[in-house]
């Protein structure tokens, strides 16, 4: 099973989502930015690699928040998804067609990658 790392990114009261790029297997579908765990790298060091090279920011992972295990008919994929916060930098997608700061209360607006979803409903009962 593969192992993805997401990031809830938090400013004050809203939340940073991306678009995946129109190319991908799930272009068009929003998602918390991250990626997939190197061997001999933690979920940590894996979400401060992956936000940088796809958003051009520094972020500081703060503490855990859900995971989720995903199966389509390809793969099973292990998310897990952290709290992070924004250090230093302008949010610029370099991977994906669109990035968005939301509230929870306008999740449901969006299109979400099935893996998203489950943590997506959590955000938006504790309308964090």
């Amino acid at each position: 099973m593969k192992k993805v790392t997401a990031a809830i990114i938090k400013d004050k009261n809203r939340l940073l989502i991306a678009k995946r790029h129109s190319k991908d297997p799930l272009g068009g579908k929003w998602e918390f930015p991250g990626g997939k765990v190197e061997p001999g790298e933690t979920p940590e060091e894996c979400l401060v690699r992956e936000i940088r090279e796809e958003l051009r920011v520094e972020v500081k992972i703060e503490s855990f928040y859900d995971d989720n295990v995903y199966s389509s008919k390809n793969q099973a994929i292990h998310l897990l998804f952290y709290w992070a916060e924004i250090m230093n930098g302008e949010v610029t997608p370099v991977v994906h067609d669109d990035v968005k700061w939301i509230t929870t209360k306008e999740l449901s607006k969006f299109d979400f990658a099935p893996a998203d979803i489950p943590i997506v409903k959590r955000l938006e009962r504790e309308n964090l």
